[in-house]
């Protein structure tokens, strides 16, 4: 039985993982969208549809250093998550942490790697992915896969900086609403969509 962290674990933990992605975003600063990772409210503010849905199958795209992840691993009707991370040291420590978890690289494979894993579609996608530094062609394509996966009245749930994504966002989905996070860093727009009939 795996023992739950105490508060210096969590710490060091928090710490290991600011140090980490600062180090990535310095590295890499086209592919991480933040100096740091998500915040507590932030991952709050993005999981708590999930609690009042019947989600039992999920995916999440740009998991990072897993602030999110542990959320979405934590819903009690959980049966199947698919968790994707470009970064190979991230997705690693990701699926060593997940095990039970389909770890995997590349969001833009959705639809394959659902196949693969029979499953016919998702109840909620969760994204982290910087959709403001991709193209649009990018954007397109990852919003595409998305639709494709989800089963119809299926969550779509993402945080961005700025409301650069709502307009594009609401051609595809419907907007339930738009949650301004100010405990983070920075500041977040968590938009809640929903798949149309």
């Amino acid at each position: 039985m795996k023992m739950r962290m105490d508060s210096n674990q969590k710490k060091r933990k928090v710490w290991r993982d600011t140090v980490a992605f600062f180090y990535k975003f310095i590295r890499h600063p086209h592919e991480i969208g933040s100096l740091i990772p998500s915040s507590e409210a932030l991952a709050t503010a993005m999981t708590c549809c999930l609690r009042s849905t019947n989600v039992t199958r999920v995916a999440e795209l740009g998991a990072g250093t897993g602030v999110f992840t542990r959320h979405i691993m934590g819903q009690p009707q959980l049966v199947k998550a698919l968790i994707f991370e470009k970064d190979p040291d991230m997705r690693a420590v990701l699926c060593q942490q997940y095990s039970k978890a389909v770890c995997e690289e590349d969001a833009t494979q959705l639809t394959r790697i659902m196949k693969r894993e029979g499953l016919k579609e998702l109840d909620a996608v969760i994204s982290g992915l910087p959709f403001a530094m991709f193209t649009v062609e990018l954007r397109k394509r990852i919003l595409d896969e998305v639709d494709a996966a989800l089963a119809i009245d299926g969550l779509f749930i993402t945080f961005q900086y700025s409301l650069q994504m709502k307009a594009m966002l609401a051609e595809r989905f419907d907007m339930e609403r738009i949650r301004f996070v100010l405990w983070n860093f920075p500041p977040a727009f968590v938009y809640c969509c929903r798949k149309r009939r």
